[in-house]
């Protein structure tokens, strides 16, 4: 038995039979039984396993957001969103792997990317303003609450991406996950005294990182045609440069790796534009 509610705001228990839906007051409603049951059974609906992969980025998100804020601990709330990161990361493999991609799953993931790559850098880099001092603005003037602007852009960035069919090959703007890895890992090497920072200083970062996830600027996605070489230029000399980067510097070679991504991008989409303009990839 189903229970239906019509625009009266009464209920009325229904039963199938043969293909039609049966009313207590006898009236008749003639639908095909598959089409009206299917209504209840929609795989968008369904709860699949890359749901539960949103799920854990989802908390890595928001652990890290706890360990910034509550235990000023920002090394491990940047290893927090890193985690976070790669459960993303897999979130795409496994839903094309086993093709169960769905509507709910494709907003759960960009809800968990709100926190895990919005909030929680958001979080490291205004503890990194509480404990700082600035060196062009006035002192006493409460720039910590600004850096937040980064969750607002990241929210913004992740809202056009859902609606953007554009972007299944390369991004409109800086990534949400690349801008949280600038961000998380300025505010880490700074808490271990590798890195100086002055409070305007971080919050013409985070400014600049939200800028950048609604820019215009087509960068490329990690994400390989075949193994070849034609079509993987790009990515094969970009992932190079990234281990030489990360032997070399070691820890500091995240923000310089983001940053080189960003540099790589801009200029690659600027000889497009300059090259080609008819055919150059639109925002």
């Amino acid at each position: 038995m189903l229970r239906v509610k019509i625009a009266s705001g009464n209920f009325f228990r229904c039963a199938f039979y043969d293909g039609r839906v049966r009313v207590t007051d006898r009236f008749f409603l003639y639908l095909p039984t598959n089409r009206w049951t299917n209504s209840f059974t929609n795989a968008d609906t369904t709860f699949h396993d890359t749901e539960f992969i949103d799920l854990m980025n989802l908390l890595c998100g928001s652990f890290a957001v706890v360990a910034a804020l509550m235990y000023n601990d920002l090394t491990l709330a940047f290893w927090l969103i890193v985690a976070g990161i790669v459960f993303d990361f897999f979130d795409g493999f496994v839903a094309r792997l086993l093709h169960s991609s769905s509507a709910i799953g494709v907003q759960l993931d960009s809800l968990a990317d709100v926190i895990t790559s919005g909030l929680a850098p958001a979080a490291v880099l205004w503890q990194v303003c509480l404990q700082t001092e600035p060196c062009w603005l006035p002192e006493g003037w409460k720039l910590g609450y600004g850096v937040f602007v980064l969750a607002a852009f990241s929210a913004l960035r992740l809202a056009k991406f859902n609606i953007d069919e554009t972007q299944t090959v390369e991004f409109c703007g800086l990534p949400t996950p690349a801008g949280s890895l600038l961000c998380a890992s300025l505010g880490m090497l700074w808490q271990q005294g590798m890195l100086a920072l002055s409070s305007d200083g971080v919050l013409l970062v985070a400014v600049l990182t939200s800028l950048l996830l609604v820019s215009p600027i087509r960068m490329f996605a990690l994400k390989f045609h075949g193994f070849g070489w034609r079509g993987n230029e790009v990515r094969y000399l970009f992932l190079l440069a990234s281990i030489v980067l990360i032997i070399i510097l070691r820890t500091y070679a995240i923000p310089v790796i983001i940053v080189l991504y960003i540099v790589v991008s801009a200029v690659r989409w600027l000889c497009m534009r300059s090259g080609n303009p008819d055919k150059a990839p639109k925002a």
